[in-house]
């Protein structure tokens, strides 16, 4: 009789469980389609916070979190009869709460700083301000990602008591494994606190044109240990985050995205300046490559073989000036050779007339020499 109740009522608890797992399911179903349509719905809308794709990213955390309230319920309600489970239930909780709630704060993030970069617009010629709210934004967003995704997996592992017990017990005697901890990560530190120090006080921002190590290039990527370089040829440098604080390197839209660059041309003397000077003037209001700004023909050097010709040219950003100078020398040269052909750099070799008797002597000697 006693084996026939507790054969019942493992019975019935088996079927309570049942039904409720039968329950959960249902529920988690339908609130998940239920918010995920009205998440969709309200995405739709382009007055609304939340974009489009919203929904589509949020699926999997929402389906995280829905999972661990279901558990809650349950747990609380008591209809987990086996210990066992119960234990292994509590644990899933936590971690499925804390990833779902890691996750959607995260796209929350990103959605909030895509709705603030919205108002900047990176394309226009005069980006300076974009460029530096962009820079500042995207080094803190992985910093605020990195530092919640740090905090997640603590939370996670002190929920163990095992881990937390040891966590413990590390405390305790933690002052020289710290003094090596610091030591050995003392790189990985600075490299993350440069980055950091970027963002902040701004020495590189997106789209910067800079030359490091040599070479010419744009500002792609700054990330939280690294920054990527475009450079000309489409070639990517990446650079450690200290490289830009501990080195010397130039930038050349710092404070503007304008720039000047020059041209070296190098001609004998007898060359009419005034004439390269108007033609100059010439070349650059016939080019919508120039902005109208600096436009100078200086001579800068002198040689006993030809005399420097530095002209100054300024557009809007450093590709613009890149080929604004390619075709002020490609043109003036070219001017050069039809108008001035005698008067490019050449070596000057003078044959002085001898006399007619110094010649007769010469001949004689040759003469001479040939016997």
């Amino acid at each position: 009789m006693l084996v026939a109740s507790l054969i019942a009522e493992n019975l019935n608890d088996t079927q309570q469980t049942l039904r409720y797992v039968i329950y959960g399911i249902v529920g988690i179903i339908v609130t998940f389609w239920v918010a995920f349509f009205l998440i969709k719905k309200i995405g739709k809308d382009p007055r609304n916070i939340l974009p489009v794709n919203f929904a589509k990213n949020i699926q999997i955390p929402l389906l995280l979190f829905l999972v661990a309230i279901v558990l809650w319920i349950g747990k609380a309600s008591n209809y987990f009869p086996d210990k066992d489970f119960e234990y292994v239930a509590k644990h899933l909780i936590t971690i499925l709460l804390v990833i779902s709630f890691t996750w959607i704060l995260i796209l929350l993030l990103k959605v909030f700083k895509k709705r603030l970069l919205s108002k900047y617009d990176v394309s226009r010629e005069d980006n300076l301000k974009a460029r530096k709210v962009y820079t500042q934004f995207t080094i803190l967003e992985n910093i605020i990602i990195f530092i919640l995704i740090i905090l997640a997996i603590g939370i996670i592992l002190m929920s163990f008591e095992s881990i937390r017990n040891i966590g413990v017990s590390l405390l305790t005697s933690a002052g020289i494994a710290g003094i090596i901890v610091g030591l050995a990560a003392q790189k990985a530190i600075a490299t993350l606190l440069a980055g950091i120090q970027i963002a902040i006080t701004q020495p590189i921002r997106l789209d910067d044109a800079v030359i490091v190590e040599g070479e010419w290039g744009w500002i792609e990527e700054i990330a939280l240990t690294y920054v990527v370089v475009r450079i000309w040829d489409k070639r990517r440098l990446v650079v450690p985050s200290t490289y830009f604080i501990e080195n010397t390197f130039q930038n050349w839209t710092r404070t503007t995205s304008d720039i000047m660059g020059t041209v070296f041309l190098y001609t004998d003397y007898d060359i009419s300046v005034d004439d390269l000077r108007e033609e100059l003037t010439r070349l650059l209001e016939g080019s919508p490559l120039w902005d109208g700004k600096v436009n100078v023909l200086q001579v800068t050097n002198a040689t006993e073989k030809s005399m420097e010709l530095r002209a100054l040219v300024s557009s809007k950003n450093s590709p613009t000036n890149w080929d604004l100078r390619v075709y002020i020398r490609e043109k003036m040269i070219k001017f050069i050779k039809e108008n001035y052909p005698k008067s490019l750099p050449r070596t000057r070799i003078v044959f002085e007339n001898n006399d007619s008797s110094d010649s007769s002597d010469i001949k004689k000697d040759s003469s001479k020499n040939d016997e």
